[in-house]
């Protein structure tokens, strides 16, 4: 053991552990996201890209390639691929002309709330395995320790637009008949 903390064979354990088990469970969640986003000639990080351009009102490249976990490029390449379609729109800032900002277009927004629209739990092969669960303790796994791993490796920036984006679904969307819709301003008032 080095400084008392864990043995070598531990540390392998645990990786090994969390190897295999992402990897499972990232298969599953890539099947189900691509099953999803089908229907809208979308690509998993297209649908990614227009999530974050939702969550963060705008996000230069960086924040883009930094929160969808891809590279510069991947990010500035399909962002480019998703304004020929008129899904975002690009700028530069006065006050920041180095950094390119992408934006949601009326008709992104439109397909985000399309695709929030036609979410179905029961075709989500990861949230029907998560179901029994909810039986069980009455509630979904919060995920807290997956939480704090990947706070340690992406910091907390990561965190908090990851904590941003599903405070803002549950303030700005709403069941209406097992259907999830964006509250309009005449719903708030």
């Amino acid at each position: 053991m080095k400084d008392g903390q864990y043995s070598m064979k531990e540390a392998l354990l645990f990786s090994q552990r969390m190897a295999q088990l992402s990897k499972a469970l990232w298969k599953a969640v890539e099947k189900d996201w691509q099953q999803w986003i089908k229907p809208y000639n979308l690509n998993i990080n297209e649908h990614h890209i227009l999530w974050i351009a939702y969550h963060l009102k705008g996000a230069s490249i960086s924040d883009v390639a930094k929160f969808g976990v891809m590279h510069v490029s991947t990010a500035f390449n399909f962002s480019k691929k998703l304004e020929e379609r008129g899904f975002l729109t690009f700028s530069k800032k006065e006050t920041d002309k180095r950094n390119t900002y992408v934006q949601l277009s009326e008709k992104g927004k439109d397909v985000l709330l399309q695709l929030m629209q036609s979410y179905n739990p029961k075709t989500n092969s990861v949230f029907q395995g998560a179901a029994p669960l909810r039986e069980i303790f009455g509630r979904f796994p919060d995920l807290m320790e997956i939480m704090a791993i990947v706070k340690n490796i992406y910091g907390d920036d990561f965190v908090e637009i990851f904590e941003k984006s599903m405070i803002n679904i549950d303030h700005e969307f709403l069941e209406e008949d097992g259907k999830i819709t964006k509250i309009t301003d005449s719903k708030t008032h």
